[in-house]
C-alpha cells in the first residue's frame, strides 16, 4: 500500500470524527486542509458520514422528560420572561423621546383646562338662567300687582259702582267702606283696623236675601302691620240682586265655610 493510500485511509477515519464533530483543534485544522485541496473520495466520504450521523437521531428511543424536570424547565422559562418584563418596559419606555412625554403632559393639562371652563361657563349659564326665572317672576307679579290696583281704582272711581258702609258693632272700631261693581267686583277697605289674635283673620261674607240661606263664605285678609284693610274680591260669590248685606267676622287661618263668631262688621246691600 502506498503513501497516498494510507494517507486517505488516515483521513477518512478522521472524516468520520469530523463529521461526528469529535475532533480536536489540530485534528479538525487537518482534515480540513485535506478537503481544502478537493479531494473528491475525501468528499464523498464527508458527505456519506454526514448522512449516517443525521440518521442516528432516529435510533434513539422515544422518551418525555419526567414531572420534575419539566417543573424546571416551566419555572426557569416563567423566571426569565418576568425578569425580561421590566427590560421589555425599559425599553419602551427609553424608546419614546422627552418631548413626546412633554406633548402629552401638554394634551392632558389643556384637556383638564377645557373641562374646567366648560363647567365654569354652565355654572355661569345656570345663575343667569336662574336671575332671569326670578327676574320674570318679579315682572309678572309686579304685572299683576298693577293689574289688580288698575281693577280697584276703576270699582273705586266708577259712578256705576254701589257704596256700602260697614259700620262696627262696637263703637271703639273703625268704619269699613265697600264697593261694589257688578262686573269688576267688589272692594272692601278700612284703616286703623287691630290686627286679630295669633294667626286668625278676617273673612268677608255675603248674607243672601233668600230666607234661611246661609252665608256665602268670600275671601279672607289680614290687616298690615298699621292697620291698614284693603280686599279685592273680582268674583264675588253672590250677585248685587241677590245679596242683602256684607259681613266680616275673625276666623281660623285659611277661613271657615261657615261663621264661627259673631260678625264684627255688617254693612246692608241697597236694593235694585
Amino acid at each position: 500500500m502506498s503513501n497516498s493510500d494510507q494517507n486517505r485511509d488516515a483521513f477518512r477515519e478522521l472524516i468520520e470524527a469530523y463529521a461526528l464533530g469529535s475532533l480536536g483543534p489540530e485534528e479538525r485544522a487537518s482534515v480540513e486542509a485535506h478537503l481544502a485541496t478537493g479531494c473528491a473520495e475525501c468528499a464523498k466520504a464527508l458527505a456519506e458520514a454526514r448522512w449516517v450521523v443525521s440518521q442516528l437521531a432516529y435510533l434513539a428511543p422515544e422518551a418525555s422528560p419526567s414531572d420534575m424536570l419539566r417543573g424546571r424547565l416551566l419555572k426557569t422559562v416563567r423566571a426569565e420572561a418576568a425578569a425580561a418584563k421590566p427590560e421589555i418596559s425599559r425599553a419602551v419606555r427609553s424608546a419614546i423621546p422627552l418631548w413626546m412625554w412633554g406633548a402629552v403632559a401638554a394634551a392632558v393639562l389643556f384637556a383638564f383646562y377645557n373641562a374646567y371652563e366648560a363647567r365654569l361657563v354652565q355654572e355661569r349659564i345656570r345663575e343667569t338662567q336662574q336671575a332671569l326665572r326670578i327676574q320674570l317672576q318679579l315682572q309678572e307679579e309686579t304685572a299683576r300687582q298693577l293689574a289688580l290696583a288698575r281693577r280697584e281704582a276703576l270699582i273705586l272711581m266708577d259712578p256705576k259702582s254701589v257704596r256700602i258702609s260697614m259700620p262696627a258693632e262696637s263703637r271703639n272700631l273703625p268704619v269699613l267702606q265697600a264697593t261694589w261693581h257688578q262686573a269688576l267686583g267688589l272692594v272692601v277697605t278700612g284703616q286703623k283696623l287691630p290686627l286679630p289674635g295669633g294667626s286668625r283673620t278676617l273673612q268677608l261674607w255675603l248674607i243672601p236675601k233668600a230666607p234661611g240661606a246661609k252665608p256665602m263664605p268670600s275671601l279672607t285678609l289680614r290687616p298690615d302691620a298699621e292697620g291698614k284693610f284693603d280686599l279685592l274680591v273680582i268674583n264675588p260669590p253672590d250677585s248685587q240682586t241677590e245679596t242683602k248685606a256684607l259681613a266680616i267676622t275673625e276666623e281660623p287661618e285659611g277661613g271657615s265655610p261657615q261663621p264661627t263668631t259673631t260678625p264684627i262688621w255688617v254693612g246692608a246691600v241697597a236694593g235694585k
